[in-house]
């Protein structure tokens, strides 16, 4: 009896590893994060330099500013990267399964990483809109703030108040967004360790900081329009009339480029270049560091 709860265990660990792995990983990523985020948010929202943005918080706000909206970006890491990670992982198995243990090319890596972005999203959207609002709620003035406490009171307000579909609000561009980070950030990495470990015949350490580097500026490259156009849908605010700025991402997108041009969509982009390639990196070198303690484990 005891041996058949064992391997029906064995049978399931398998299974839900990458996604309890994949998450883990972006939690810690995201403690380390969330201050350079946060002054991400509010470049994009026109409050000015980083290093305007970090002085203004420090004196008008203090030092958890920085922090504001932490409940939100580990909720959506326990979501968004959980089955992001885990599904890509997942997905990749089975292709090398088919391809008869043979590593794939990159055209497969990245309709992987696409798809493992869209399931990703469409679970951690909730969490991200919350993320956002609670980011963005300092720069509104006094009467429009919605005064979040924390992540799960911010989803219940949103439900209360605008009901349950608001939790997707945004949802398009979320999804395309994180198909494009995904996209690049999973099949580099993949891609990456192959060069480096193969080909370059490097250690563990130097393959996985190499990877992670070269992961972080693909799904930064990749991601920013998309994630600049989910920011602006996100954050609108109707007018007297009540009318909203933006029908759509598609509205979004129109008017940004006649407003501001091509370039307009990289606002931020140096900050969002060092917040995201840092939490690519942390999310790889921990996931690394959790898998290698399991193995030690026996897990």
């Amino acid at each position: 009896m005891a041996e058949e709860k064992k391997a029906q265990a064995a049978g399931v660990w398998p299974k839900v590893k990458p996604f309890v792995n994949g998450g883990a990983s972006g939690m810690l990523a995201t403690c380390v994060i969330q201050p350079i985020d946060m002054i991400k948010v509010r470049i994009q929202l026109g409050q000015g330099s980083a290093a305007t943005i970090t002085r203004t918080m420090l004196r008008e706000e203090g030092i958890g500013a920085f922090y504001k909206g932490l409940s939100a970006g580990l909720l959506r890491q326990a979501t968004y990267t959980t089955a992001r990670l885990g599904t890509f992982r997942i997905l990749t198995n089975k292709a090398i399964e088919a391809n008869d243990g043979k590593p794939l090319p990159l055209y497969q890596k990245a309709l992987c990483g696409l798809t493992a972005g869209a399931i990703g999203a469409c679970f951690g959207s909730p969490a991200d809109l919350a993320l956002i609002r609670m980011q963005a709620d300092a720069t509104l003035p006094a009467a429009q703030r919605r005064n979040y406490s924390n992540a799960f009171h911010a989803l219940y307000r949103i439900v209360a108040d605008e009901g349950v579909l608001a939790l997707w609000k945004g949802a398009g561009p979320t999804v395309v967004r994180a198909m494009a980070l995904n996209m690049g950030m999973l099949a580099s990495y993949d891609q990456s360790v192959e060069f480096f470990k193969d080909s370059l015949g490097l250690g563990e350490a130097a393959t996985v900081i190499g990877a992670s580097t070269v992961s972080g500026f693909f799904a930064s490259a990749c991601s920013l329009p998309f994630d600049y156009v989910k920011t602006q849908i996100q954050k609108m605010q109707p007018d007297a009339e009540g009318k909203y700025p933006y029908s759509g991402s598609l509205d979004c997108t129109m008017k940004t480029l006649k407003s501001g041009g091509p370039f307009k969509f990289y606002t931020g982009f140096p900050v969002y270049c060092v917040r995201i390639a840092p939490h690519v990196m942390m999310t790889w070198i921990f996931l690394n560091q959790i898998q290698k303690t399991q193995k030690k484990m026996g897990l």
